[in-house]
């Protein structure tokens, strides 16, 4: 074991994702290389606990006129300015199969984690981060129950690095009939296991995790963090159940404790890691909602952090990665290595 790393750690290599069966070049050498280029805004540290100006916070107005309730816990709408909305007709262009659209019914919602405008996942009570999971549980269920509706992406984009609209903590889930690309593409791949070998891809996958240990950031009884071996994104992480279950609603209520320890612990040693407020983009893949078995569908969280060198300094997909393939330059062990150095204590 020690052999490879040492290669791995010295010369330019690919690294296959079985999840989508895309391929990621690594080039440590190149995080020598000095940066002469794009340096970002630092963060705003400090936000107020309610902002009178915000469209998330209670009893405020939100810019489609609506005005939230006076709201104490969690609270979940339809989003305001949606990407998807309900109804529309099946097929909008087919041109010989070179010109072709198809309508996409669905449905968009919003979370907001908190009635406080200043704390995100990291910062929030153990028990307000499992209440988050309850309420990703109960939409999952719901969204899914509509005949209209084949699969249900909860995620987050958190920071304005990664483009969120509203500072106020807050994550989205969007329903719709058909199974994006991204996720279609793990199920294949998960469904091509599983039919091989009888057991999850990413249970077999997490079983090589733990016995190696090397990327492996934080982890409990029911849920492991880890650097996977082929990520793309700098300080990217894998967030997987020990247990085999197809959704998040499919979590018994220590799990579901599990997964919001592990997720507050994670999300802690970003922000320390440079000492601001962690931008990523964040989501659950689940399984379809369509009705039918998924016994291959083995429940996973993706997190996406763009920074790189420090909290001033991010990552970019671009030239090579935008015609070629994606590239990294720390290799994931480095990374995982790093979080794990962290504090993940409240």
């Amino acid at each position: 074991m020690a052999d490879d790393l040492t290669l791995l750690a010295e010369r330019p290599h690919r690294r296959l994702n079985p999840l989508s069966g895309e391929w990621v070049l690594v080039s440590p050498h190149r995080a020598k290389r000095p940066w002469q280029g794009q340096v970002e805004k630092p963060a705003v540290a400090a936000r107020p606990a309610y902002d009178p100006t915000c469209y998330l916070c209670p009893g405020n107005a939100r810019a489609g006129g609506h005005r939230n309730p006076d709201y104490t816990g969690t609270f979940v709408f339809d989003n305001d300015f949606a990407a998807l909305v309900p109804g529309g007709d099946d097929v909008l262009v087919n041109d010989g199969d070179l010109l072709v659209a198809h309508a996409e019914p669905g449905r968009c919602r919003v979370v907001c984690f908190s009635p406080r405008h200043d704390q995100s996942l990291p910062d929030l009570p153990l028990a307000d981060v499992r209440r988050v999971v309850d309420v990703w549980a109960d939409e999952y269920l719901a969204l899914g129950s509509d005949p209209q509706v084949a699969h249900v992406q909860i995620f987050e984009n958190k920071g304005e690095a990664m483009g969120a609209s509203n500072p106020h903590p807050h994550g989205q889930i969007w329903a719709q009939r058909t199974v994006p690309m991204h996720v279609a593409r793990e199920l294949d791949r998960q469904r091509a296991h599983h039919a091989r070998h009888g057991r999850t891809l990413l249970g077999d996958y997490l079983a090589l995790e733990l016995a190696r240990g090397e990327r492996v950031v934080v982890a409990n009884d029911h849920f492991v963090a880890l650097v996977p071996f082929w990520a793309v994104w700098p300080f990217e992480t894998l967030v997987v159940s020990r247990r085999a279950v197809p959704h998040v609603a499919a979590l018994d209520d220590a799990e579901r404790d599990a997964l919001a320890d592990v997720l507050g612990r994670l999300t802690r040693r970003y922000d320390r890691l440079f000492d601001v407020s962690f931008p990523y983009s964040a989501g659950l893949h689940q399984a379809p909602t369509d009705g039918a078995a998924y016994p291959e569908w083995h429940l996973h969280l993706h997190f996406y952090p763009p920074l790189l060198r420090s909290a001033t300094v991010r990552k970019f997909l671009v030239g090579y990665e935008m015609l070629g393939e994606p590239q990294r330059d720390l290799t994931p062990e480095t990374a995982a290595e790093r979080l794990r150095a962290l504090s993940d204590a409240p």
